[in-house]
């Protein structure tokens, strides 16, 4: 509940209302989504926002600029999943209400700025020590993301497991294709005590031993699954236990050999085994959901509900942990990722999304995200001060108010201040698309000689004035939406004071990522890649993520264009030395040495004509923004294109580490009146690092000051 003080009517006018100031801190996504929901038309201007954003640009996690030949530059790979739907939702909105001139700009519809991308990626070694991938066209599903969901429509476990025991079905019938299928009886009665005695009789009779009786035993099951409550739990896991055994005996050993269908029966295997966790742990009648499971790390819990150690550790369960970069500290040795998310992220990813399985953005985040949302937030009176570093929170206290404890103060850090004293201007028009330039817009900035050495940014970096901001004065709410690494350098006496907060930050970790972009003369097909643009992870470290981006060179503006475009991304170790001001600098580095030695060693086993006949990447296919081609040979070459090491604290990557997700706090209580949470690191019903969390948590933060929206408006959010 907000500090009530501050938002009493005034008190020399009792006729009049005055707005609730509210202090934005920060400019991802989640941050973002708040001011957006705080400002929505129906709201009436009871809120006046101002965002508070070090640099000079929005985005976050997300932000891209625009470098030379206007190259698109990003901080990692982004890809929105199709049950993105309060994503989605904040966008079709944004677009609509931005409604720009599509004679004039190419991106002027939500349509126009994400397109389908339904090929999909993961790998696996042979022994041979080749790497294989396993392609996969996900199929169209109906509606699009963000369409209006049915009235009272939600997903329940229950319906999650009729739809896994529905996918086991269909990939039997992919493996039964090439064999006559036996005759068999459908059941005919969904009556609890007939099924009892269908099921005994399958067991008894054997009659799962071979592939239409499998299949009919999973007819069966999704009767006993749509009334489970109606049956012991030793039953259903006696009936489980057999359909996975018969299973394994019918087709383990004799697809040993068949590389593709082996694939088949190890995702089988997988959802066999979460199936019978599922009924095992008692998830559908616990009310804390798949939280219950949160304990223990996914693949142990897998290897407990009995899938089989080559399914485990195939490429599906790798792409997993490689997709949100979970690995702790750093350590590929150590993947953790906790269970009840990766199921509900699993369930969620495969059964719920629409239209397309993943979605690609048509130019950079940062111009398709957060240009839009700052163009509307900007009409709707949002005040953005650029270049304001937050340094430090102070707490008061009070007798008054539902916690008796508030925000009395932010502390920021005027990095650089705008020519006469206006407003900064910080797009830039490419090809007609409003975009944020990769470095600051200094003729804007006064000292703009010394502000180019200046590195905003960078938690390394600091100078400029103290700017005091006061509770009563300044602010009367505070929406925190900088990322989790920062909290412990700008809230020491949040995390000092409050044994919560400090618990927080104690075990809800977060991880370095690593990134670059190649821009290349040839095209993928002559580089020996001869398939539909993909996405692709579970592939070799220290790149374990790649994605065929040539869809983005249209939107740059090269003089000569490239032919391809490939990003990659995986996880970055820590170095020793945090502290030390060179820091940034040595981890950029070791990301470059990374690229380098995966581009010569590796990039063969994806494009194989990328490589010379030594095997080793072949430098001169590299196209120089700058134009500067004689200017750089060989390895020297990767100067010319882009890597970056997202170490800076509010930066890293958030995991979702076991025992971790009750350790978040929520947006909607956080214990201090005036102050609220934002981002993919609070308790919002997805705990996990991606765009839809940081949604769900803006929408929520919005809620906890206005109460709006209503909570069953947040797709997904269901917790009390």
């Amino acid at each position: 509940m907000i500090w009530y003080e501050r938002l009493l009517v005034n008190e020399a006018d009792t006729t009049e209302q005055k707005p609730v100031r509210v202090a934005v801190i920060g400019g991802g996504c989640a941050a973002m989504t708040a001011a957006f929901e705080l400002t929505q038309p129906h709201l009436k201007g009871r809120y006046q926002i101002t965002v508070y954003q070090p640099g000079w640009r929005l985005g976050g996690k997300g932000a891209s600029g625009r470098g030379p030949s206007a190259r698109i530059e990003e901080h990692g790979l982004h890809l929105w999943m199709g049950f993105y739907e309060n994503a989605f939702r904040l966008m079709r909105e944004c677009y609509g209400e931005l409604a720009r001139d599509p004679r004039t700009c190419p991106i002027a519809d939500w349509r126009d700025a994400f397109q389908a991308a339904p090929l999909i990626g993961v790998t696996d070694q042979l022994p041979s020590g080749e790497w294989q991938i396993w392609k996969g066209m996900m199929p169209p599903s109906d509606g699009l993301p963000g369409d209006k969901l049915p009235a009272g429509h939600s997903w329940t476990i229950a319906d999650y497991m009729l739809r896994t025991v529905g996918l086991v079905r269909n990939l039997l019938e992919t493996i039964r294709q090439s064999e006559p299928a036996a005759a068999q009886a459908s059941p005919s009665e969904s009556n609890p005590s007939s099924l009892t005695e269908q099921v005994q009789r399958v067991l008894e009779m054997g009659e799962l031993a071979t592939l239409a009786g499998l299949t009919q035993g999973l007819a069966l099951l999704e009767m006993v699954i749509g009334s489970l409550a109606q049956y012991p739990d030793n039953f259903v896991l006696r009936f489980l236990d057999a359909l996975t055994r018969n299973a394994r005996a019918v087709l383990e050993s004799r697809l040993a050999q068949n590389v593709p269908l082996r694939r088949v029966w190890q995702v089988i295997d997988l959802t066999l085994a979460t199936l019978r966790g599922m009924v095992r742990f008692g998830i559908a009648a616990d009310p804390r959901g798949f939280d219950a499971i949160d304990d223990y790390d996914c693949r142990e819990w897998l290897l407990l509900c009995g899938a089989s150690p080559s399914a485990v550790d195939s490429g599906w369960v790798r792409a997993l942990y490689d997709l949100g970069f979970s690995y702790e500290n750093g350590d590929l040795r150590r993947p953790r990722i906790a269970a009840g998310q990766a199921l509900r992220s699993m369930l969620r990813a495969f059964f719920t999304y629409r239209g397309s399985f993943f979605w690609r953005m048509q130019a950079g985040m940062g111009d398709i995200v957060f240009a839009p949302l700052y163009e509307v937030l900007k009409r709707r009176g949002v005040r953005f001060e650029f270049f304001h570093r937050l340094r430090n929170v102070t707490l008061g206290t009070t007798t008054a108010g539902a916690n008796g404890r508030y925000v009395a103060g932010l502390e920021l850090e005027v990095q650089a201040r705008v020519r006469g004293g206006g407003e900064y201007q910080p797009l830039v028009d490419i090809n007609g698309v409003p975009c944020w330039p990769s470095l600051p817009l200094y003729e804007q900035l006064e000292d703009s000689d010394i502000m180019r050495q200046r590195h905003f940014e960078s938690h390394w970096d600091s100078g400029g004035a103290q700017r005091l901001l006061a509770v009563g004065t300044d602010f009367d709410a505070v929406v925190l939406g900088i990322g989790l690494g920062a909290v412990p350098h700008v809230c020491r006496e949040l995390v000092a004071r409050d044994a919560r907060w400090r618990a927080m930050v104690d075990h809800v970790q977060t991880v370095a990522t690593q990134a670059f972009q190649i821009w290349m003369t040839e095209d993928m097909a002559a580089l020996g890649w001869r398939d539909l643009p993909i996405n692709v992870s579970g592939f070799v470290e220290p790149f374990d993520t790649w994605a065929d981006m040539q869809h983005l060179i249209g939107a740059e503006a090269w003089s000569q264009a490239p032919r391809a475009l490939a990003y990659f991304c995986s996880v970055l170790p820590d170095l020793a030395g945090f502290d030390n001001a060179d820091y940034p600098q040595r981890q950029r580095q070791q990301v470059r040495q990374n690229a380098v030695r995966f581009l010569n060693r590796d990039i063969g086993q994806l494009w194989p004509a990328a490589t010379d006949g030594a095997g080793r990447f072949r430098w001169n296919i590299l196209a120089d923004a700058a134009q500067g081609n004689d200017l750089a040979d060989g390895e020297d070459r990767f100067a010319t294109q882009y890597w970056t090491a997202n170490v800076n604290p509010s930066d890293r990557y958030i995991l979702s580490l076991p025992g971790s997700t009750k350790y978040r706090i929520s947006p909607l209580d956080t214990g201090y009146d005036n102050l609220t949470v934002a981002g993919d690191w609070t308790a919002c019903s997805f705990n996990a690092g991606c765009v839809e969390a940081a949604v769900m948590s803006g929408r929520l933060a919005a809620h906890a000051i206005a109460e709006s929206p209503p909570l069953n408006e947040i797709v997904g959010y269901d917790h009390p």
